[in-house]
């Protein structure tokens, strides 16, 4: 079993999240299969596919070394969040803040991450335990938000979710996020296409930009 602080410092450090949704199963396993060997190591599979739990037990079963975490994201209750964690998702997403959920993550030491889309929301967050914020739709405001919000609460850990580019990844982090999520942004078009190495390329364009910010002096 992994370590709640092992997985919140993966997860600081990769500082990319895929977020895996389709129509299926078979599709999402896809996704997630080659989002992996593009290199993203966070896999989120949302709680809308078909069998999500099911390849949440896969994946999480499959690297039992840590290398690759897999958590469930749209989780909105407290049940799913169990069942998820239960399956072996090792952090658990919901685009808004439900305190049921983030007692349930904290009763079985698994990384919260709740959302949020205003100040008040960003503080209510923080003040409920979760360990890390979703800024969710984060296209609506572009990376100015985290900037401005970043000002009177520079503690704010924040991860924005849609809106997310390899063209404007360093704007993003620029103005302080802490991590990415990326998700119709890498595999919109393979969907569309039934072409998955497109999200193979795209992860790994990606995963590069994300290498050169780390390496920027600071």
């Amino acid at each position: 079993m992994l370590d709640k602080n092992d997985v919140l410092r993966f997860t600081l450090d990769e500082r990319i999240i895929a977020v895996l949704r389709a129509p299926d199963a078979g599709r999402a396993r896809k996704l997630a299969d080659s989002a992996i060997r593009g290199g993203i190591n966070l896999i989120e599979i949302t709680m809308t596919v078909p069998g999500a739990l099911d390849i949440i037990r896969d994946l999480s079963s499959a690297d039992s070394a840590g290398k690759m975490i897999t958590g469930a994201g749209t989780v909105l209750d407290p049940e799913t969040a169990r069942l998820a964690i239960l399956a072996g998702a090792e952090f658990i997403v919901s685009p808004h803040l439900n305190l049921d959920v983030v007692r349930m993550c904290h009763r079985y030491r698994k990384v919260c991450i709740a959302g949020a889309m205003s100040v008040q929301e960003v503080v209510e967050v923080m003040e409920s335990g979760a360990d890390l914020i979703k800024i969710f739709p984060a296209c609506l405001f572009g990376p100015a938000i985290i900037r401005e919000i970043r000002g009177p609460f520079p503690q704010a850990l924040m991860i924005p979710s849609t809106g997310v580019t390899p063209e404007n990844l360093g704007e993003w982090f620029e103005a302080g996020v802490a991590a990415v999520f990326v998700g119709g942004e890498m595999t919109a078009e393979a969907l569309e296409k039934d072409d998955f190495t497109i999200v193979e390329r795209k992860a790994r364009e990606y995963v590069k930009r994300i290498k050169d910010i780390k390496e920027r002096p600071a």
